[in-house]
């Protein structure tokens, strides 16, 4: 059963943030009051939250719209103390502190390289204990000499499949896509996290 609010001019940005959204839907909405809706699905996103907070319609590819994102966060990665549970935030950067934690975590071994870096700036909200498992699985990956692709954060389904799959070998990808459909559903992020495995449970009133 889809627990999301009506996507129409009258939702809460709060709303609209906390739940996943076709782009197809995106689209309809812009579609239905005028917005320009060109465009990958984050900036299309970005335009509707934009119309909800202000009420003004971006119909034209604007000035604003053509500068970088602001991030939002203020972490500082050069300087905070950083711990398994520390939470990758949109302002990421390659520090020397970040170096020095996965070398303590991971060993000498340890060094950045293209696809974890990307890793890491795409995906904001998981934390530096999935940073390690996921520069592990890189490295385990080059040995066998298969690549380990990397999945945009506009590819929210994508990236959920292969998370679940990753953390449970045991299980199917039509058990992934269940879990998908019921977190899509339900405020929150859809960022794979080990704690879904109890979705279904909450799902029929357990």
């Amino acid at each position: 059963m889809d627990k999301r609010p009506p996507l129409n001019k009258n939702i809460s940005v709060d709303d609209f943030r906390a739940f996943y959204w076709l782009k197809t839907e995106l689209v309809g909405f812009c579609r239905q009051e005028g917005l320009r809706k060109q465009g990958g699905k984050i900036e299309v996103a970005d335009r509707i939250e934009a119309y909800l907070r202000t009420g003004v319609k971006e119909t034209a590819v604007s000035t604003a719209s053509k500068k970088r994102r602001t991030p939002l966060s203020k972490f500082d990665w050069n300087n905070e103390t950083l711990t398994l549970e520390t939470v990758i935030t949109d302002n990421y950067k390659n520090s020397e502190n970040v170096r020095a934690f996965f070398q303590e975590q991971i060993g000498g071994t340890f060094k950045f390289n293209v696809v974890f870096m990307n890793w890491m700036k795409q995906n904001a909200g998981k934390t530096l204990a999935d940073a390690v498992n996921e520069w592990k699985a890189i490295k385990a990956a080059k040995k066998t000499g298969k690549q380990r692709t990397t999945i945009a954060p506009q590819f929210e389904y994508n990236r959920y499949i292969r998370d679940f799959l990753d953390d449970n070998p045991d299980k199917t990808k039509a058990d992934a896509i269940q879990f998908w459909k019921i977190k899509r559903s339900i405020r929150g992020d859809n960022v794979y996290k080990r704690s879904d495995l109890g979705l279904i449970l909450e799902e029929n009133g357990r």
